[in-house]
């Protein structure tokens, strides 16, 4: 920036040079210098402003203050003056020598200051214009040959190196004079520009715009000159033949590092210039500000949904190239600006950066965490029991799980379209009548707060039976068993009493029984009474066992209907008390408990 500052207030002040006051120009008429003595040259000041009054100035001393426009000079013996004028409102004028010579024979150049590219014509003339023959014209000591029409040689174009001090050779004609050589005369070639300059930044950065000035001065005596310029990348013209001094790069390449040169030169290319070459290097600027760009806005998105990552640069000139990277992977994943997930994956989250480069520096992109929520499904009620049917009086829970989701997951229970509580386990307690009904779980997530997600179980129909009466039951089969065996003790109770008193009635004592014939083999023993047999007014125990309520004593089996063992048990025992044959039969109120 401060380089091309620069360049522009070089080339303005160049500008304001042209276009600065112009000067006066002194002529002469004859145009010839030197010339004999008591010849007469007419001066005459050209130049912007009023013809007068003029300022004349001779050996750089005020000659005549307002003067007139022409002025004639002659002078009766040899010499050399420097003349210059200026016109009201223009600058002073070069200076311009005249000489005046006695001798035979006089070189002569044009009275005018001499510029690259002019025309140069030496004259070799004798006295009073006398005929001269065999002429020959020298610079310093270097014979540049005879004239090239007449008496004259015209050297053109002029250069710098033209300058120096020439003369002539001639044979006259005059019998007094033969071969004569003319006196020396200095030639001063100035310069119509200056050498260029090539001004510009040696190290622009890369893809900044580059610009180059080739800065020359133009010789105020020839202000109007157009000048054309050319601008070289080695030996390769990048730029012109153009008027402007200035080569614009819209962006500087690594390509254009190298070294340049300016030329400027004249319409006519008479007059040439080169600059001293000028070394650009286009520095790759290094890269920096790598960001990382999401699209939906923070790398939050569903199982299923399009993820677009996108890469960028503050800074950093070449040819960028882009990588893709996730934490815990080896490989990149892709190259270029961006990176797309069609249908993204749960497995698909993690962290994510990229990395720019420009082949000579890298960097990476901040972190970016790739959110993937996976939306809650398949939302199921389970409890303890198998059968929705509880009986009233037992405690119940319910529990709600997903098949799959992202946490956190909320839960909430309904009861017949109206929400009951939240959380995956919903505790009823103590189950009534009131907790019969239809119930839902309804699971949810949610995603970055504006999307939510969420799934209903199917409904449990939920039934409250009243309490169980298998006890109760139960005990009414005992009790009905219970007085079927009272029954036939009774009855056997009375069939023994009376089969005693028959045999009493027989003539046979109760206590002298004869012995027992022995029994028919295979024949089982009739029932007899036990020995001590209770009398009138005794109490009879009988053992009595109960059959399993349902019908028999079958083994219990498990559900799958294979036999299940159990541990054994004492069958329940009934004790009944039995009237003797003295005894009264007692009320019911009056027996005895059921002991078991």
């Amino acid at each position: 920036m401060a380089a091309s500052a620069a360049l522009a207030l070089l080339l303005g002040a160049q500008a304001l040079g042209l276009t600065g006051a112009q000067p006066s120009q002194l002529t002469l008429d004859p145009p010839w210098t030197p010339v004999f003595v008591r010849e007469t040259v007419t001066l005459t000041c050209h130049g912007p402003g009023a013809p007068v009054p003029t300022r004349w100035f001779m050996d750089e001393h005020l000659w005549q203050p307002a003067g007139p426009e022409h002025l004639r000079v002659s002078r009766t013996h040899s010499s050399r003056s420097s003349y210059q004028c200026q016109r009201q409102g223009a600058a002073l004028s070069p200076p311009v020598t005249l000489s005046f010579s006695n001798d035979w024979l006089v070189l002569q150049v044009p009275a005018r200051a001499l510029l690259e590219g002019d025309a140069l014509p030496l004259r070799c003339r004798g006295w009073g214009d006398t005929r001269v023959t065999w002429v020959r014209f020298y610079h310093e000591q270097k014979e540049l040959g005879g004239p090239s029409g007449g008496n004259e040689l015209l050297l053109h174009p002029l250069q710098l190196h033209h300058s120096g001090s020439y003369r002539c050779e001639a044979n006259m004609r005059s019998v007094l004079a033969g071969w004569q050589t003319s006196a020396p005369v200095p030639v001063a070639v100035q310069e119509l520009f200056s050498v260029p300059h090539l001004e510009g930044p040696a190290e622009p950065p890369e893809g900044a715009p580059l610009t180059l000035g080739c800065l020359s001065r133009l010789s105020p005596l020839r202000p109007l000159t157009r000048l054309w310029h050319l601008f070289y990348q080695g030996g390769t013209v990048v730029g012109g033949p153009q008027e402007s001094p200035q080569l614009r790069l819209p962006a500087a390449e690594l390509s254009h590092s190298g070294n340049y040169s300016c030329e400027v030169r004249t319409e006519t290319a008479s007059v040439q210039k080169r600059s001293a070459p000028l070394t650009v290097t286009v520095r790759r600027v290094p890269v920096s500000g790598v960001s990382l760009m999401a699209q939906p806005p923070g790398g939050q998105v569903a199982e299923g949904d399009r993820l677009v990552l996108g890469c960028s640069v503050a800074a950093g000139t070449g040819p960028l190239a882009f990588s893709w990277h996730r934490e815990g992977a080896a490989a990149p994943l892709a190259t270029g600006p961006s990176y797309e997930l069609r249908a993204v994956r749960h497995r698909d989250g993690g962290r994510y950066h990229c990395t720019a480069t420009n082949g000579g520096t890298a960097a990476d992109s901040p972190p970016l965490w790739v959110t993937v929520l996976v939306p809650v499904t398949g939302a199921t009620i389970a409890m303890a029991r198998t059968e929705p049917s509880v009986p009233a009086g037992e405690s119940l829970n319910l529990s709600c799980s997903v098949q799959a989701g992202t946490a956190p997951v909320t839960f909430t229970w309904l009861r017949d379209g109206q929400e009951l509580g939240s959380g995956p386990v919903l505790a009823l307690g103590t189950v009534g009548p009131a907790h019969a009904g239809t119930y839902h779980c309804l699971a949810t997530n949610r995603l970055s707060g504006h999307r939510v997600f969420q799934t209903r179980s199917r409904a449990l129909a939920l039934s409250v039976t009243p309490p169980a009466q298998g006890w109760r039951q139960q005990d009414t089969a005992v009790a009905a068993g219970l007085s079927v065996s009272l029954l036939l003790l009774l009855a056997a109770a009375v069939g023994w009493h009376l089969w005693r008193r028959h045999r009493t009635a027989a003539g046979k004592s109760p206590g002298r029984d004869p012995p027992a014939s022995p029994e028919p083999e295979g024949r089982r023993p009739e029932p007899t009474a036990p020995p001590g047999a209770p009398g009138d007014g005794e109490v009879l125990y009988a053992q009595i066992v109960v059959p399993e309520q349902g019908g028999g004593t079958s083994p219990a089996r498990s559900p799958r209907g294979s036999p299940r063992s159990t541990p054994p048990r004492e069958p329940p025992v009934t004790y009944a008390v039995l009237p003797g044959p003295h005894a009264r039969l007692r009320l019911p109120s009056e027996t005895y408990e059921n002991v078991p």
